[in-house]
């Protein structure tokens, strides 16, 4: 009988528990249906480990996300691996995320990126750091004439060096990678160091090759699988090889800002680099030293906005030439609004708005490029966005891309086509979902550089040269698909660049 009692009472209490954990369940389930602002954003199915990697194309994972988009939403989850992360796409959402909240300011602290040492400077930096140094060199780079006319001179020089070395091919088949990113770097170098170097200068070439190299490496499909799986795959060679590379390169910036050290002049500042000892200086000799002013966060400027400002428009650049070569009506239309409103005298930035055709060649070249096709934020704290809850700490892609491939927003999305940025009169008219630059409070800190840049080269270049493909090679055989790395370039090809005799 007591057996029974206790039998009894082992059940009732069993049952009680069971009963108890449904009812939680429930009330769970009804809290959450309830509370729609917890509602986390919808995406495909994990697979266990590899989350949905599987759904990723290795030659152009940012084509792929924006497809998901379709299917899952503008606000949609994604797990690179064991990591969940949402992905913002279409040019409303990233505007919304980007320019009217807050929440997604931070960046994200990737493996590599922690490995590299990069998170202090400018471009993956948070808080009080980001702040101070963007602040720093935004009024640095404006004080040395960033979008001024001081800073159109020096990139009309280099447009002359570069035509130049163009002229040296004498009509024959090259590669433009090498000449076009010596000139571009060249502009970002007056600025940080207040010097220019020549084109066969080694150290100059090593430091523009390498960053280029590190550049590649860094969005390679190794070392994104490093990233998502940190303790399985430290041992790829491409994570590796980009260690050695930009140990290698910080070395060199590092030899370079002891020689500007050694002959700093406070009174005459020559770039980014003697702004920054300066006021490193002045803030020791008055007693309130910032924190922010230490040699990892010049070293490390330097590096972002040595990379930032070469690798992105020189690809672009490069591009614009192909995109010429390839499409020889556009290149006639080109040319023949140069002559008409130029004729042979050097292009200015204030020419570009009576010249709408070639203003609007440069835009759909940008947009077709898509140098930057996405950036990874994180959530600074927990938010309601669109209707779903991200929490805090969460990494999130701005597929940047989306943008300029929604098919709503261009006409003729996958083609190279001048008309989406003109008018029915022929005017350049600006487009919203427009967005190589990122937008918000971390928008490309060099962005009246860049278009400086492309508008006085692109311009000095067609006004000297027509360029055509390689012997051999057909207009149809050039190939516009990038090359997938941090950034997107060009893959490698030979232009022919003849004189026109002005």
């Amino acid at each position: 009988m007591a057996a029974m009692e206790e039998l009894l009472l082992h059940f009732t209490n069993t049952t009680t528990l069971i009963s108890t954990f449904l009812i939680l369940f429930i009330l769970y389930l009804v809290s959450s249906s309830s509370s729609p602002q917890r509602k986390e954003p919808p995406g495909p199915r994990p697979v266990p480990l590899l989350g949905n990697l599987l759904l990723l194309d290795p030659k152009s994972p940012h084509t792929a996300l924006y497809e998901l988009s379709k299917k899952y939403g503008p606000v949609y989850t994604m797990h690179f691996g064991p990591k969940k992360t949402v992905v913002l796409a279409g040019h409303k959402t990233i505007r919304q995320a980007l320019v009217q909240n807050d929440a997604f300011a931070d960046r994200e602290a990737l493996p590599i990126i922690s490995d590299l040492k990069l998170t202090h400077g400018i471009v993956f930096s948070n808080g009080d750091t980001w702040k101070e140094m963007r602040q720093f060199a935004l009024s640095s780079l404006k004080q040395f004439g960033m979008g001024k006319r001081s800073n159109e001179e020096k990139i009309i020089e280099e447009a002359q060096n570069l035509i130049e070395v163009f002229q040296r091919n004498q009509g024959r088949a090259f590669d433009t990678s090498q000449p076009v990113s010596y000139a571009v770097s060249n502009i970002i170098c007056s600025l940080i160091y207040g010097q220019r170097y020549e084109y066969d200068d080694q150290q100059f070439r090593s430091m523009v090759d390498q960053a280029i190299t590190n550049t590649q490496l860094m969005g390679s499909p190794s070392v994104q699988l490093y990233n998502s799986f940190p303790r399985l795959f430290s041992w790829v060679g491409a994570r590796n090889k980009l260690l050695e590379g930009a140990s290698a390169n910080r070395k060199r910036v590092a030899e370079i800002i002891k020689s500007l050290q050694e002959t700093l002049n406070p009174h005459m500042c020559r770039g980014f680099v003697d702004s920054f000892l300066t006021h490193k200086i002045k803030l020791e000799e008055s007693g309130k030293m910032n924190s922010q002013y230490h040699d990892d966060n010049l070293q490390i400027s330097v590096v972002n906005m040595f990379s930032a400002g070469s690798d992105s428009t020189s690809s672009t650049l490069r591009y614009s030439l192909l995109i010429m070569a390839k499409y020889p009506e556009i290149q006639d239309r080109v040319q023949m609004e140069l002559a008409r409103v130029i004729g042979s005298r050097q292009p200015r930035v204030e020419d570009r708005k009576d010249l709408p055709y070639i203003d609007a060649v440069i835009h759909e070249t940008q947009r077709i490029a898509n140098a930057v096709p996405l950036t990874v934020r994180s959530a600074s704290r927990d938010v309601t966005f669109q209707g779903h809850f991200i929490r805090k700490d969460t990494p999130v892609v701005i597929l940047l891309s989306s943008a300029l491939q929604e098919e709503a927003e261009w006409e003729k999305t996958y083609s190279f086509n001048p008309d989406h940025f003109l008018d029915e009169d022929g005017n350049f008219k600006k487009r919203e979902a427009f967005l190589p630059f990122s937008a918000g409070s971390r928008n490309c800190l060099g962005e009246s550089l860049a278009r400086m840049e492309i508008f006085l080269f692109f311009t000095s270049l067609l006004q000297h040269f027509r360029f055509t493909p390689p012997p051999g090679v057909t207009q149809d055989e050039l190939d516009l698909t990038p090359v997938v790395g941090f950034t997107l370039t060009p893959a490698m090809h030979k232009l022919c660049a003849i004189s026109r005799h002005l």
